[in-house]
């Protein structure tokens, strides 16, 4: 599945799967949303981005399962109250490229009452209002996680405190590690640890949360990552 045809698929639409097979995230619900609402300001895109490879990207860009964002959020506030769930397993928040849809994300935090979903964004977040829906998104149950680049970017996007931030690593970091700025860095524990899933863990879903999550470089342009990682961290 090439970009161009993840990309036919209508703005803010989204798939939800209601039980994941993937052995990272455990059988939770899962989504899939537009390759529209991926923002330029994302350095993956194109660019060893691990939703654009097989199989992550076969599931994306299969647009005739996609729902109306309307009918979406109906699926997602029929789920079972307190349900765990990830949002973008591909994709991002609603809007086009770098803005983001502010009313069609206060759709998706109502539909999420009652429910535990968590997601990630690499949306800039440049105007007040998308800052000021974020925080009301992590504020309100639906934990939206800010992805940073680098270690420098992570202290950046916590200083906007907007919500919990997560940042990609290279693929041989330590468990542990610090941003410039001294704060604390947990290499995702389901990237470590077979037994662990994001169903059993959690820590992306705590939108209060003191660390910052790393994620160390995966895919099949993880090579790629890395080296980019190296030269900017």
């Amino acid at each position: 599945m090439t970009r161009t045809a993840i990309d036919r698929l209508g703005l803010n639409r989204a798939r939800l799967i209601p039980k994941s097979g993937n052995r990272k995230t455990g059988p939770i619900p899962v989504s899939y949303t537009s390759g529209k609402t991926c923002p330029e300001a994302c350095p993956l895109k194109r660019n060893g981005c691990y939703a654009e490879s097989y199989p992550v990207a076969e599931h994306w860009g299969d647009g005739a399962r996609f729902a109306a964002w309307d009918r979406f959020c109906e699926q997602v506030s029929a789920l079972p109250a307190g349900q765990l769930w990830r949002h973008n397993v591909a994709g991002d928040l609603p809007g086009q490229g770098d803005r983001l849809d502010e009313s069609a994300l206060r759709s998706l935090v109502t539909a999420n009452t009652g429910k535990r979903g968590f997601t990630y964004t690499h949306k800039p977040l440049t105007t007040a209002p998308e800052r000021a829906a974020v925080r009301r998104a992590n504020r309100l149950g639906f934990t939206v996680n800010l992805s940073a680049d680098t270690l420098h970017e992570a202290d950046q996007l916590a200083r906007l405190k907007c919500g919990p931030v997560v940042v990609t690593i290279p693929s041989d970091a330590a468990q542990v590690t610090y941003t410039p700025q001294g704060r604390t860095v947990i290499a995702c524990p389901a990237q470590s640890r077979e037994e662990v899933t994001c169903e059993s863990c959690q820590l992306c879903s705590v939108a209060n949360r003191k660390s910052i999550v790393g994620f160390r470089a995966h895919g099949q342009s993880f090579q790629r990552i890395n080296r980019r990682l190296r030269v900017l961290q």
